[in-house]
C-alpha cells in the first residue's frame, strides 16, 4: 500500500482527495490511497508521519507553518518561504518539506495578467498561504504591500486601504475568507473604489466566485479565482512525490 492525504483543521470542502484518487484511477495505481486527515492540533501529525506506508502529504491552513518542526529537512522555496504544504516521506522516513503554493500562484497569475502590465499588489492575509504569494511576486517583480487585521512591520491595516488603494490595482484574497460554508463573507476593503483597471485573484475557489470576487465583478474588475492554481499546486506535488 502507498498512503497519500491532507492535513488541515477543516477539510470537509477539501479538493485533493478526489483529484488524487481520480488520478490514481486513471494511471491503473490501485495500492495508492489518499486520506483526510482532519488534525485538532499539529501534535497528532507525529502518528500519521510514523505509518510506514506513507509516501506523501499536503498541508492546509493552519499547519502549513506548524508542520515544520516536525521535519527533517526542507526544500529550498519551503526554507526560503517559511511555510510548507508538500511533504515528501523517503523510505527511510526520511521527512522533507516543499512549498507547491508558490509554484501554482506564480504560473497561474503569469499566465493571467497582460504582459507588461506594470502593476502593484495588495496581499489580503498574513498567514502561510501569503508567505508563498510574496515570494512568487518578487520573482515577478511585482512589488506589493501585505495588509493585515494585526499590521506590523510593513504592513498595512484594512482601515488604512482608502487612501493608498489607487496604488494598487492587483488584490490577491489569501485569507479563507468567503470559502464554504462561510460564503457571504469578504475582506474589509474599498469595493466602491474598484474599477475596471483591478485585478482580484482570490486564493479560495469553492465557490468558484467568493463574495469577494463578485464585488469586484460588479465593480467591472478582472477576476480570477484559486482553482487553476490548486490544480498546478496539486500536479507539482504528485512530481515530488514520485522524484528520485
Amino acid at each position: 500500500m502507498k498512503k497519500f492525504g491532507l492535513i488541515g483543521k477543516k477539510l470537509s470542502h477539501s479538493f485533493s482527495q478526489a483529484y488524487f484518487s481520480k488520478k490514481f484511477k486513471e494511471l491503473n495505481l490501485t495500492a495508492y490511497t489518499y486520506d483526510l486527515y482532519e488534525l485538532p492540533s499539529i501534535e497528532l501529525i507525529e502518528k500519521i508521519l510514523a505509518d510506514k506506508e506513507l509516501i506523501g502529504l499536503n498541508v492546509t491552513v493552519p499547519y502549513k507553518q506548524d508542520v515544520i518542526p516536525y521535519l527533517d529537512s526542507l526544500d529550498q522555496s519551503a526554507e526560503r518561504i517559511g511555510a510548507v504544504n508538500v511533504i515528501k516521506v523517503d523510505d527511510d522516513g526520511f521527512k522533507k518539506g516543499y512549498n507547491s503554493d508558490y509554484y501554482g500562484f506564480k504560473q497561474s497569475l503569469a499566465q493571467w495578467l497582460p504582459e507588461g502590465l506594470g502593476i502593484q499588489a495588495l496581499i489580503l492575509g498574513s498567514g502561510g498561504a501569503s508567505k508563498a504569494v510574496k515570494v512568487a511576486l518578487e520573482d515577478l517583480n511585482i512589488t506589493y504591500k501585505i495588509v493585515s487585521r494585526s499590521p506590523g512591520k510593513n504592513e498595512i491595516g484594512y482601515d488604512e486601504l482608502s487612501e493608498v488603494f489607487s496604488q494598487y490595482q492587483l488584490i490577491i484574497n489569501t485569507s479563507p475568507l468567503g470559502m464554504s460554508p462561510d460564503v457571504h463573507s469578504s475582506p474589509n476593503i474599498p469595493y466602491e473604489l474598484l474599477n475596471s483597471n483591478y485585478y482580484l485573484y482570490d486564493l479560495v475557489y469553492n465557490p468558484e466566485i467568493t463574495e469577494f470576487l463578485k464585488k469586484g465583478v460588479d465593480k467591472g474588475a478582472q477576476i480570477k479565482n484559486g482553482l487553476e492554481m490548486l490544480h498546478l499546486q496539486a500536479e507539482e506535488s504528485w512530481a515530488i512525490w514520485n522524484s528520485k
